[in-house]
C-alpha cells in the first residue's frame, strides 16, 4: 500500500465498512453475516453501512434482521452520486462494493444503465477512496468476465473475453479499478465468483425464477439445447470468500471463487422439477439468448491455497435448503413478482 493511505484496521479500532448495494441478493447476505449472531472474527466490533439506490433488485427487507443492530446504519442514494458518495467514504475506512447491474437479458436489451453504474459508479467510488486516503476496496466481480471456456478452468491471470454487455461494464469496471492500484496504489482487492443461488435471490435468475414459476403451477424457459454449464455457489460461500479476502487478502490482487459444482441447464432444470413436484411438461424450450457462453469453470486454487478458503455447502443441501426457503416465503417474493412483472 501506498505511504500515507489509511490502514484498514488498527489495534483498537474495529473497521467502518461500506458496502455498496448492500439491499441486494449478495450485499445483504454479507451484512447479515458481519452483524449477525455467530459472525466473523475479523468483523468483530464492524461498524457497517449500506449505500443502495434501492432499483428493482434492491429489498430494504432483506436487512431487516440487522435494522437496529447498534452499528448498522442505512442510505439511500446512487453510487454515481459523487457529493454523497464522497461524504460517506470520508467516514469510513473500507469499502466493499457490490452494487451492479448484473442481468445478462437486461444488458441486452439496454446496455446503458450497465455502463452507468457498472463503469461510471466505480470510478466515483474509487476516486473518493483515493481522495480521502481509503484502506481496502473490495470490488465484487465475476466470472462472466473471462467469457466461455471449452473445458479446463480460469485462473485469475486469464486474460478476460466478456461476451455479453453486463460482462463488458463488470470487465471494465475491473480493469478500472485494478488501475487506480497500479497508478496510484489503492488497495484494491477484486472478486471473481461462479454463479451464486441461494435464499433472497430475486427471482429474475434462473433459480429463484424457476423455483417461484413452479410453485405457482407455471412454466419455465430453458434455453437452446439446455447444456449450457455453469459452476454454482451457495451464497453463504461466497460471502464466506468475500470477508476472507476483505481481511486477509493482498492488495492488487485478483481471486476466484468458486462452488466446486457444475452442471449443465438442463441437469439443473431436472432437479428444480424434481424438488418441486413437476414434470418436463412444465418447461418451454425457448431460442437460445444471444451470445450465450457455453461454460464457465474458475479455479480457485489461488484463494484455497493464500486464504484458506474451501467451499462447505455441498449443492444438494444448498439447493434443498433454498427450495424450501421460497415455498416458506411468499410474503417476500410474491410482491416483487408483482412489481416487476416477472
Amino acid at each position: 500500500m501506498t505511504q500515507g493511505l489509511r490502514m484498514t484496521q488498527g489495534k483498537d479500532h474495529a473497521p467502518r465498512i461500506l458496502v455498496t448495494g448492500g439491499a441486494g441478493f449478495i450485499g445483504s447476505h454479507y451484512v447479515r453475516t458481519l452483524l449477525g449472531p455467530g459472525g466473523p472474527e475479523s468483523a468483530v466490533g464492524a461498524d457497517v453501512t449500506v449505500l443502495d439506490k434501492l432499483t428493482y433488485a434492491g429489498n430494504p427487507a432483506n436487512l431487516d434482521p440487522v435494522r437496529d443492530h447498534p452499528r448498522f446504519h442505512f442510505v439511500q442514494g446512487d453510487i454515481c452520486d459523487a457529493e454523497l458518495v464522497g461524504k460517506l467514504v470520508s467516514e469510513h475506512d473500507q469499502i466493499v462494493h457490490f452494487a451492479a447491474e448484473s442481468h445478462v437479458d437486461r444488458s441486452i436489451q439496454g446496455a446503458d444503465t450497465f455502463v452507468r453504474t457498472n463503469v461510471l459508479g466505480t470510478q466515483v467510488l474509487l476516486d473518493a477512496a483515493l481522495r480521502h486516503r481509503l484502506g481496502a476496496f473490495v470490488h465484487i466481480s465475476t466470472d462472466e468476465v473471462y467469457g466461455s471456456i471449452e473445458e479446463g478452468s480460469w485462473p485469475e491471470t486469464d486474460p478476460l473475453a466478456p461476451n455479453s454487455p453486463y460482462a463488458a461494464a463488470k470487465a471494465s469496471s475491473d480493469l478500472l479499478a485494478l488501475s487506480y492500484h497500479r497508478t496510484h496504489g489503492l488497495d484494491v482487492r477484486v472478486t471473481r465468483c461462479s454463479n451464486n443461488y441461494g435464499h433472497h435471490h430475486f427471482p429474475e435468475k434462473m433459480i429463484p425464477l424457476f423455483i417461484t414459476r413452479l410453485l405457482d403451477g407455471g412454466r419455465v424457459p430453458l434455453y437452446g439445447d439446455g447444456l449450457n454449464v455453469r459452476d454454482w455457489l451457495h451464497i453463504d460461500d461466497h460471502v464466506q470468500g468475500i470477508e476472507l479476502v476483505r481481511s486477509r487478502g493482498r492488495a492488487g490482487e485478483v481471486y476466484n471463487i468458486g462452488g466446486g459444482t457444475e452442471l449443465t441447464n438442463r441437469r439443473l432444470t431436472e432437479l428444480l422439477l424434481e424438488h418441486c413436484g413437476a414434470d418436463w411438461d412444465r418447461v418451454d424450450h425457448v431460442e437460445d439468448r444471444k451470445g450465450h457462453d457455453r461454460r464457465y469453470s474458475v479455479d480457485c486454487t489461488k484463494i484455497r491455497t493464500e486464504l484458506g478458503y474451501v467451499p462447505r455447502k455441498d449443492f444438494p443441501t444448498g439447493l434443498a435448503e433454498t427450495v424450501r426457503w421460497y415455498r416458506e416465503n411468499r410474503s417476500w417474493w410474491e410482491p416483487l413478482l408483482e412489481r416487476s412483472g416477472l
